[in-house]
């Protein structure tokens, strides 16, 4: 029997951040940075009004009492160079564009009275009011985002700042999902006697994408030795990964065991852990004829069996693969509400609810029957309680490690 930890760094040492690509700005989206990015020159590139209003010379407002100014240009974004500021006089400006030359602070419009010809204009307006400076948003030659950074709204718009169409990423890595029985059909069909509704790929898919990768679903496979080996070699062409479901037990007609080995490098173990049990890890493509290694996840067809080994296993190595420095869930400390008894030599995942936070500490609710417990168990979960190998007796109070799934 393979230990939780031993298995985990097999997974590891499998795995590699995909091969970083040139991509157009709009397709980054949840990748991760592959490359520091450099601002080229400062963003803005010259000082601008912040919002709409006056832009004026600070010391024409230091006289006591409101100021009547005369307004002597107006000044828009994208006009070209804004005319110089006279002493003694202001400058209406919208909010972007940029600040006349002699101007240091902008009086924003609710607080004059609007004119067109001669603006009052309150009295004390400190320099620097309501203006970005040049490079407020980005120093040129500094770094902005940082290799490792995983994109999102935020970090696109800086980059689109700078100037950046195109970014180096670790792209997505492209995650095909299988699940494999002649038992399965699928949800919004009648089962027959003996059929059961596959939920497994509906799973992992929302776990991939949780886990910022692409998931390709694929139609169930039966118990034909052929047909699964023959999908396997038609998914490798497009696939960064696979992970099958089910078909994984020592019986005759479980065909993952005897199929796997023939497409690559491929062992399968029973793990020192429940839920979870049996499974394969290894690597496909080298007896297929493809030209690089696909790794390949084979997790127990029992639903709560697999989404615990993806959230151990899967997860971590899918967030290698895109780059990412955190690759595995948070996890804190939690005092359980009651106690049960632990099977000895397997390191057990329960499902619990958390509720306290990092001053007051935490307390976690366990859900149903520690030692076997059920879908609805965990679908209600927002944690994995964590037991040790070596506990037995889990006593009410006993403070374990809690995996943080939300």
């Amino acid at each position: 029997m393979r230990s939780v930890q031993d298995h985990l760094a097999a997974v590891l040492a499998t795995v590699a951040p995909v091969r970083p690509l040139d991509v157009a700005l709009r397709d980054t989206a949840g990748c991760v940075l592959a490359a520091d990015v450099v601002a080229a020159a400062d963003v803005p590139p010259f000082a601008v009004a912040d919002c709409d209003g006056y832009a004026v010379a600070a010391t024409d407002t230091l006289v006591p009492g409101t100021g009547t100014l005369p307004v002597a240009h107006d000044v828009r974004p994208g006009t070209g160079q804004p005319p110089r500021l006279v002493s003694g006089q202001a400058i209406r400006v919208s909010a972007g564009a940029p600040m006349p030359p002699g101007a240091n602070a902008v009086v924003p419009v609710e607080q004059t009275d609007r004119a067109d010809v001669m603006v009052t204009v309150p009295h004390d307006v400190a320099p620097g009011t309501h203006v970005r400076p040049a490079g407020h948003d980005a120093r040129g030659g500094t770094v902005v985002l940082a290799a490792g950074t995983r994109l999102c709204a935020r970090q696109l718009s800086l980059a689109a700042a700078i100037g950046r169409s195109r970014l180096w990423v670790h792209p997505a890595p492209r995650v095909v999902l299988l699940a494999v029985g002649d038992e399965l059909v699928e949800p919004g069909t009648r089962a027959q006697p003996g059929q059961v509704y596959e939920s497994n790929r509906f799973a992992m898919e929302a776990a991939v994408r949780d886990a910022g990768c692409t998931p390709i679903r694929v139609p169930i496979v039966g118990d034909d030795r052929a047909r699964l080996r023959e999908t396997i070699e038609d998914q490798l062409v497009r696939a960064d990964v696979v992970v099958v479901t089910g078909g994984l037990s020592e019986l005759v007609d479980d065909t993952v065991k005897d199929v796997l080995p023939l497409l690559g490098d491929v062992r399968i173990d029973r793990v020192a852990m429940t839920p979870g049990g049996r499974q394969g890890l290894g690597v496909l493509g080298e007896i297929t004829g493809i030209d690089r290694e696909v790794p390949v996840f084979a997790l127990p067809g029992d639903p709560v069996a697999a989404l615990t080994a993806f959230e151990v296993f899967v997860r971590p190595a899918l967030c290698t693969m895109a780059g990412l420095d955190t690759i595995h869930r948070p996890s804190v400390p939690a005092g359980v509400s009651r106690g049960w008894r632990s099977p000895e030599g397997l390191r057990q995942f329960v499902p619990a609810t958390l509720v306290g936070d990092p001053e007051t500490g935490y307390e976690a609710t366990v859900l149903g029957d520690p030692f076997r417990p059920s879908l609805a168990d965990v679908a209600c979960a927002d944690a994995f309680v964590v037991v040790s190998e070596a506990e037995l007796v889990v006593n009410p109070g006993r403070v374990l490690q809690a995996m943080v799934l939300r």
